[in-house]
């Protein structure tokens, strides 16, 4: 192991978020297949804090490729006021609302990705609308309630380019293990037609395109 990706992948072990380190590095290596595989950038939808960032963009920087990273950096529903997943500490007082940006720019530029990962701040569906590049990778980990997880599904998956991966996180397919939006997207997806299941870890799915369509 080189000391870059020992770098790495400590800055993305002590980041915060809530993927497991081997679902991260099976990102990771998506990411490396994708890059190998198809000319386009990469897109995370939902970057938090910055720790899949950081998986996607060091796959990116061997390449000589950008992870655009899409977030409107107010957290999802699960990370608000009440809800399991809050951290109090990442509200900005000033505005009383969340604000993951701060956080995710650090992240970032303490793992040496600054000039790979370009910060897209805003809201996921209205980017995708006038997004025209195909991409190498499209990796879904947003809101996961069940209109804003099929609208990031429905926004970002026709630009998934021509052999390009298509990943999907918190894909549980026992109710009982998590929420069933990921799952829903996740097979319709598979259901399409242009996408087959080429690899699972834990609760990460990647899925390579075959054929137009979504």
């Amino acid at each position: 192991m080189t000391g870059d990706e020992t770098d790495w992948r400590r800055h993305a072990e002590a980041a915060r978020g809530f993927m497991p380190p081997d679902e991260g590095l099976a990102l990771h290596e998506a990411a490396r297949e994708a890059v190998g595989s198809h000319p386009g950038p990469l897109l995370e939808v939902g970057s938090y804090c910055g720790k899949s960032a950081i998986y996607l963009g060091a796959a990116a920087r061997e390449a000589g490729r950008l992870v655009f990273a899409v977030d409107h950096h107010r957290g999802s529903e699960e990370n608000q006021a009440g809800w399991e997943f809050h951290e109090p500490d990442l509200v900005d007082p000033e505005v009383g609302a969340l604000d993951t940006l701060p956080t995710f720019r650090r992240t970032i530029h303490g793992a040496g990705l600054e000039g790979t990962v370009v910060a897209v701040v805003g809201d996921s569906p209205r980017i995708a609308a006038v997004w025209t590049t195909p991409l190498a990778l499209v990796f879904i980990d947003g809101g996961h309630g069940r209109e804003p997880a099929h609208r990031d599904y429905e926004g970002w998956a026709p630009r998934v380019g021509d052999g390009g991966l298509l990943v999907i996180h918190d894909v549980f397919p026992d109710p009982a293990d998590g929420g069933r939006p990921p799952y829903e997207i996740y097979r319709r997806a598979l259901d399409s037609g242009a996408f087959v299941e080429t690899g699972a870890v834990g609760s990460l799915r990647v899925l390579r395109r075959v054929a137009p369509g979504w």
